[in-house]
């Protein structure tokens, strides 16, 4: 297991280096630039050439590459043009509001989704495996803007239960540990704070977490049917085992591969940042750090955004790929 894990980690440096090259070269393709997009309406020729200059984007594109590379071996993204504020600094910053709110929608989506396919898949050509099915496809397809508007109007406008922006409420104030306002509050003993944070989750979390939810049902329900056509699931009810004791011991851990394969894809895609419910909920994470590096065309931010994501990724797919051997001991041996 070491070995594979390690050998793992070894491959993220070919990955990385292919992808670093690649945004590279992207970003710098990308229509206009840093400097008009800094300078706006004072953007001259002169004003262009100094900026460019202070920033090394006059110098060949092979030494800014190599000029790059250096820097990301030690860590350093260089310094945001936009925000004057160093990009490592910033990602550190705002990538803990990306966990919580993945997190939240995670749980959201596995603490519904999994039970929900599992009674589907046992309760097969029924009103509820019908409805169940009919849910999940319009889970899957209610775009993610759309939802939070509706989820806001009802319980944040409507009837005035739930906050609609922010991480805290603005005068509460909390020491910072972590940056993660739960753990924060749990640090400081503090339950108001703990129960604040909690409700600021709870809309974002519902309309991020849909869209995971429905599909987690659907693997869930598809990968459980598989189980239950196999002749051992056939076996045991022939023994007179319960179906409890069939669906825990024989079902559900057979049927769980492909349903950790679609979490991990999904986390992995959560943590990247979710820019439009980042934006609704005024929620500022990786998501809404990305877009604006991309809108003010702030080279420094988007590659190393983007590159610190890519290692976040991978290392969750490691996380998963882990995990199998801890379901099914027979992946160890191959």
């Amino acid at each position: 297991m070491v070995k594979f894990i390690v050998r793992r980690l070894l491959l993220l440096v070919p990955i990385l280096f292919g992808l670093s090259l690649l945004l590279f070269v992207w970003v710098r393709a990308l229509p206009g630039g840093p400097a008009t997009a800094l300078l706006g309406e004072k953007a001259t020729p002169a004003r262009i050439a100094e900026v460019n200059k202070s920033y090394g984007f006059d110098r060949p594109v092979l030494t800014q590459y190599l000029t790059y590379m250096k820097k990301v071996i030690h860590l350093d993204f260089g310094q945001s043009i936009a925000l004057r504020r160093d990009v490592t600094d910033e990602i550190l910053r705002r990538f803990p509001a990306t966990i919580s709110l993945a997190a939240a929608a995670m749980l959201f989506a596995i603490g519904i989704g999994v039970p929900l396919g599992l009674m589907a898949a046992r309760r097969e050509r029924t009103w509820f495996d019908f409805t169940a099915v009919t849910a999940s496809l319009v889970g899957v397809s209610i775009p993610v803007f759309f939802l939070a508007q509706i989820l806001k109007y009802i319980f944040a406008l409507k009837f005035s239960l739930l906050p609609t922006i922010g991480r805290l409420t603005t005068t509460r104030h909390l020491k910072i540990h972590t940056r993660i306002e739960v753990i924060d509050s749990i640090i400081a003993w503090d339950g108001g704070a703990l129960w604040d944070s909690i409700k600021h989750l709870i809309l974002p979390g519902i309309a991020l977490g849909t869209i995971p939810l429905a599909i987690i049902a659907r693997i869930t329900r598809a990968s459980v049917l598989e189980v239950l056509n196999e002749d051992y699931v056939r076996t045991a009810r022939a023994k007179g085992l319960r179906t409890r004791a069939i669906s825990r011991g024989h079902v559900l851990r057979n049927a769980l591969l492909p349903i950790v394969t679609v979490i991990g894809l999904q986390t992995g895609l959560l943590l990247s940042g979710a820019v439009l419910t980042e934006q609704v909920f005024t929620w500022n994470g990786m998501g809404s750090l990305l877009a604006d590096g991309v809108i003010k065309k702030d080279y420094p931010v988007i590659q190393g955004g983007v590159m610190f994501l890519a290692v976040v990724f991978v290392l969750v797919n490691l996380l998963v790929d882990v995990l199998y051997a801890v379901i099914d001991p027979r992946i160890r041996v191959s």
